[in-house]
């Protein structure tokens, strides 16, 4: 035990008699209060052990989270036109949507969804802050099943707690053994799951479970396996509170209409502990912290908007459980904004920042139809003969030899047609109808003649026309003949 230390105070007597040293000096001491060091089994732990809550908004979460969950899942087993309806073809460098297929030229599109789909997410934080985290975003929706999985198998929170506290047994061993096979069949599936995206799923789950896959397929499987296990079983808050850059730049969507999770500390302060019915001049709070229990990223929602708070609405509902309890009015803490604390919130359309994302957000959207309508499915290059520029031929004729890449960008085999044309009479030699499989690159030769006499200059521009028999498809390109004149 340390020995009390004693130090003189400072104050007007102890300076005069410190000017004047025939002044009687004043014995005051500063009061020591002896405090007992805490034990380290005492302290508080660092994990962050949340407790189970029900309620409106958690009832929402829950569902939305286990929809995405299941399409997730099963989305790779739809199938449309005899092939997997949603599938990023590495190998053949194509990306299948419900019989649409885009090609690497083609993911200009792919670009503009993503524009979009930022767009669309500012807009939404504009209004509602972060409700992408706390209701849509993968990492939360599998925190919550990983942690529903250790519930089931551990407990409930203040077991947890006591759980990590205890020495090592074979009970506690059994069950963090259990949890985490449990954790590691979930993280197994999600990988197999991710990789269903670019694998037909069919295959790949028969080849990883009976352990048929291949090393490459097998290591991606197990790598997004070991990424969500880690994830989603330790890391948890972790990325919300330091990895996910999302929480970094949310506040510049912010202004003072934007409706975030709020604890309205004007009616709760000053907080403090009593009984039911009971006659205070405290706050509507009664301090009972269980808006920091079911907190996911564990912070106190009273100290104000903190970037860590991902919006799910738990500490909504476990406050307005509590004030339903001590008969008090709900929504100490709730969805509003700053704006709407002082009931001077306006209607959303009257924020610029909301207007400007949305405005954003369509003329993205609108780019993306018009891509989407240019967009053919047909894809024509033509590449001339660079050994020969030109044949003349015994009838006063000159020829040409061209090699036209075509390609079929349906899920289906067409019959196409070729046409050429110009200001000259241009002919095809040979046969001008073709076949092409389904996502096929056909590379086809093609002869080219025309009258010497006809031609006008050298070169002289002609066309190409390849048409989908029986219907309006049809791409053109240009090219240059060569002649002797």
């Amino acid at each position: 035990m340390s020995v009390p230390i004693e130090k003189p105070m400072l104050n007007n007597n102890n300076i005069s008699a410190i000017k004047n040293p025939n002044s009687q000096r004043q014995n005051n001491r500063i009061p020591i209060k002896l405090i007992p060091t805490l034990q380290v089994d005492s302290l508080p732990s660092d994990k962050i052990h949340m407790r189970q809550q029900k309620g409106y908004f958690q009832r929402i979460r829950t569902g939305m989270n286990s929809l995405l969950v299941a399409l997730f899942f099963l989305l790779p087993f739809i199938s449309y036109q005899g092939r997997q309806a949603i599938l990023f073809n590495i190998s053949e460098q194509q990306f299948i949507f419900f019989g649409t297929t885009l090609w690497p030229q083609d993911f200009t599109i792919l670009a503009w969804v993503l524009i979009a789909a930022a767009f669309l997410l500012f807009f939404a934080t504009v209004f509602w802050g972060r409700v992408w985290c706390g209701y849509l975003c993968p990492q939360t929706a599998w925190t919550f099943m990983f942690v529903w999985i250790e519930e089931r198998i551990e407990g409930s929170r203040n077991k947890r707690f006591a759980l990590d506290k205890a020495p090592m047994s074979f009970k506690k061993f059994s069950k963090r053994t259990s949890k985490h096979l449990a954790w590691g069949v979930i993280a197994l599936l999600t990988g197999c799951g991710f990789i269903a995206y670019f694998i037909p799923a069919r295959e790949l789950y028969v080849d990883i479970l009976s352990f048929d896959a291949s090393f490459w397929v097998a290591t991606w499987v197990w790598f997004f396996a070991i990424c969500t296990y880690l994830n989603a079983g330790w890391m948890r808050e972790q990325m919300c509170l330091h990895c996910c850059p999302y929480s970094r730049f949310q506040s510049v969507m912010f202004d003072a209409n934007t409706k975030t999770v709020t604890y309205d500390a004007t009616r709760g302060e000053s907080r403090g502990p009593r009984k039911r019915k009971q006659a205070t001049d405290l706050g509507d709070c009664v301090d009972c912290n269980l808006c920091v229990d079911v907190c996911p990223t564990g912070i106190d929602i009273r100290n104000g908007l903190q970037y860590e708070c991902i919006n799910c609405g738990a500490c909504v509902d476990a406050c307005n459980q509590t004030m339903e309890k001590f008969g008090y009015k709900t929504n100490l803490i709730s969805y509003t904004s700053e704006n709407g604390l002082v009931d001077k919130a306006v209607p959303f359309y009257e924020s610029y920042k909301f207007l400007g994302y949305g405005i954003a957000a369509l003329i993205m959207l609108s780019v993306i139809g018009i891509n989407i309508s240019n967009r053919t499915a047909i894809e024509l290059n033509i590449i001339r003969d660079r050994q020969t520029l030109y044949r003349e031929t015994l009838t006063d004729e000159v020829e040409n030899s061209f090699t036209l890449k075509i390609r079929n960008k349906t899920q289906q085999a067409r019959h196409y047609q070729i046409y050429v044309s110009g200001n000259t009479s241009y002919r095809l030699a040979g046969n001008s109808r073709l076949l092409i499989n389904a996502g096929e690159q056909l590379d086809y030769p093609v002869t080219v003649l025309a009258d010497l006499k006809a031609l006008e200059s050298n070169p002289s521009a002609i066309t190409f026309t390849v048409s989908e028999q029986h219907n309006n498809n049809h791409v053109t390109q240009q090219s240059n003949f060569f002649s002797p004149l």
